[in-house]
């Protein structure tokens, strides 16, 4: 007997109802089920390996490839094609020189100090083949700065890439004896420096034992990758083979494909490149176009020659293209994908208007953080969406913080207190066996600064991410500011203790307080340094610089300096640099001296009227 047409008509209009109440209220419903449904069949299949008693790691899935498709390109690097099968054996040869020379076992850790190159990732690999954790240097940085990095991992071995040869000069006297030194040159005049390509030569490609690498839990270390984070030193963060894997699953959750041409310019020591960008690509099965060095004026013509279907960004990266001259046939390229961070809302307008339909995939993580945010629907603007689903997998909250005194305000009943929608909040992530919290390797102190602990009960612990963030009507979050003693700049994080410590070297200055000032069209923030002299003691421009450069890498040289006879301070003798902050550097509303880093003149000078409103105007380019 066939329905009567009334109780049909009604099943009809309640589900066109709740349709459109679906579409009214909730939007975003079906995008981010959908999403998640897809992060939670990534976490299952880990789940399921692990059960198995066979921990499925990155190596374990390079390997696997380089068996089922050994003649695809996994590397091109300046025109030149590395299969996965030449990358196999030449990490399996470097493996073997380092096995038959009996210096590293099981667990060593081996700092690796190269540019970006395929040596970089053949090294990399061959060293996670004898089960060693690698130290990912920054090569920007030098002396003081590197010696620590180096001594936080404590290494039983340092891998010198060949350009970087000069900058191992300079630490080698001050490097601890016995941590050996390897190059990768066939030969070398440097005092107990080994050399590599030579003996390379000659080395087997056979494949390692497993025994020797396999991984018995996925929280075990696998690299050390040196960040900031928000205060002090940069600080080895210990990345375990379970972020390897979820960051390699980034390419895969925005929609990347095996057949997907991958652009990475970014620096490989940077998580954003080696984890999701290589690890990405591994994660697929698909090719890495990799850039010695970004080149904003070959870009294009790089992913037109390499038919680039999906690049790899920064905030910086996507001005400096946009800011390029504007030439014919812009948007003829094959990119439909740009995944990256730290894009203003002005430049990612201008960046699509000039360079056509490509879908932008911000997302934030912090690289010892346990959260990550992925702007699965293209909000403009966006560092990604959360909704009950998200929270119930990785609980986090946007809580109140105290600007001046740079901490969490806390209620009368020593609470944390959440803020509201709308309203800047640092963001904090709950701790637990789930979303766990590695730390940094060898600095308890520093790790346990990161955890906030009795946040909303007793019990609780979570993580610092030291980020504020906005959280809308509608659950899109977005970066507002960081908190600390860091700020980023270049696109890279920039430590004022780390700053303020080389400024002290210099034997005319008493006190140095740096910091980060916003400038008109830039990302992030510029350094900036308040100092004072000694009694009797004048400020050497010149010298200054030249000191500057020396030490730090240039990202991190002060744009600006202020000079003080006094340093405020709060009740507690911390420097008060709220105020300096929002004062920045404009001349006509400081009566203080200041001056500007000039490349061109090698020196600082003074910062007049007319050269801070050409900064300021965008004539003076920094």
């Amino acid at each position: 007997m066939l329905p009567s047409w009334p109780w049909v008509t009604g099943v009809a209009a309640g589900l066109v109802s709740l349709h459109f109440a679906q579409k009214l209220f909730f939007p975003y419903f079906w995008t981010d089920l959908k999403f998640l449904l897809k992060a939670v069949k990534y976490g299952v299949t880990m789940e399921i390996h692990r059960l198995s008693g066979r921990i499925w790691t990155v190596l374990d899935k390079f390997v696997t490839l380089a068996e089922k498709q050994p003649d695809k390109p996994f590397l091109v690097y300046e025109g030149k094609v590395h299969t996965y099968r030449s990358v196999d054996k030449r990490s399996n040869r470097l493996a073997q020189l380092f096995l038959k020379e009996g210096t590293l076992k099981r667990g060593d850790t081996v700092a690796l100090l190269m540019s970006n190159e395929p040596d970089f990732i053949h090294v990399w690999f061959g060293l996670a083949k004898l089960g060693c954790v690698v130290a990912f240097l920054n090569f920007n940085i030098r002396s003081r700065s590197l010696l620590h990095c180096i001594s936080s991992c404590a290494p039983k071995m340092l891998v010198v890439g060949a350009d970087m040869l000069g900058t191992l000069e300079e630490i080698l006297p001050g490097l601890q004896e016995d941590i050996r030194v390897w190059v990768m040159t066939k030969e070398s005049r440097l005092p107990h420096a080994n050399t590599i390509l030579d003996k390379l030569e000659v080395s087997s490609d056979d494949p390692l034992p497993v025994d020797l690498h396999i991984v018995n839990n996925l929280k075990d270390p696998h690299l050390y990758i040196f960040t900031s984070g928000t205060t002090g030193l940069p600080k080895a963060a210990v990345i375990s083979h379970l972020q390897t894997l979820k960051g390699a699953a980034g390419l895969w959750a925005f929609g990347a494909t095996p057949d997907d041409i991958v652009y990475i310019t970014l620096p490989l020591y940077h998580s954003a490149a080696s984890l999701l960008g290589i690890g990405g690509c591994i994660e697929l099965g698909a090719t890495c176009v990799l850039r010695n060095k970004f080149s904003a004026s070959l870009f294009w013509s790089d992913c037109k020659k390499y038919n680039v279907t999906v690049i790899q960004y920064i905030g910086e990266l996507c001005r400096y293209l946009c800011k390029q001259p504007v030439k014919e046939g812009e948007k003829n390229h094959k990119v439909r994908l740009a995944i990256g961070n730290g894009v203003r809302t002005d430049v990612w307008k201008e960046f699509l208007h000039r360079f056509g339909n490509i879908k932008m995939c911000e997302f934030y993580g912090a690289t010892e953080g346990n959260i990550c945010f992925m702007n699965h629907t293209g909000k403009v603007g966006s560092v990604g969406r959360t909704n009950f689903f998200y929270k119930l997998f990785f609980p986090f909250d946007l809580i109140k913080y105290d600007f001046q005194k740079e901490e969490p305000i806390r209620n009368k009943y020593g609470w944390c207190e959440r803020v509201k929608k709308g309203e800047p909040g640092l963001l904090l992530s709950k701790v637990n066996s789930k979303n766990p919290f590695f730390g940094y390797a060898g600095n308890k102190r520093d790790t346990e600064k990161k955890l906030l602990r009795a946040v909303f009960k007793k019990e609780d612990i979570y993580f610092n991410t030291g980020d504020l963030m906005v959280q809308d009507q509608n659950n899109f979050l977005y970066f507002w500011d960081r908190t600390g003693d860091t700020f980023r700049w270049k696109g890279e994080n920039v430590s004022t203790t780390e700053v303020s410590d080389v400024l002290g070297m210099l034997d005319f200055i008493k006190e140095a307080s740096v910091y980060g000032v916003s400038v008109q069209g830039y990302e992030g923030k510029a350094g900036m340094a308040s100092v004072i002299l000694k009694p009797q003691r004048s400020l050497d421009l010149k010298q200054l610089y030249e000191h500057m450069a020396t030490y730090l890498p240039s990202y991190a040289c002060p744009l600006f300096l202020r000079l003080q006879e006094v340093i405020e301070v709060t009740g507690t003798f911390k420097q008060q640099k709220f105020k300096m902050v929002g004062e920045g550097f404009n001349p006509t509303a400081i009566s203080d001296p200041l001056y500007f880093l000039d490349n061109l003149k090698k020196s600082y000078v003074l910062l007049t009227k007319e050269l801070h409103e050409k900064i300021v105007s965008g004539e003076m380019k920094l």
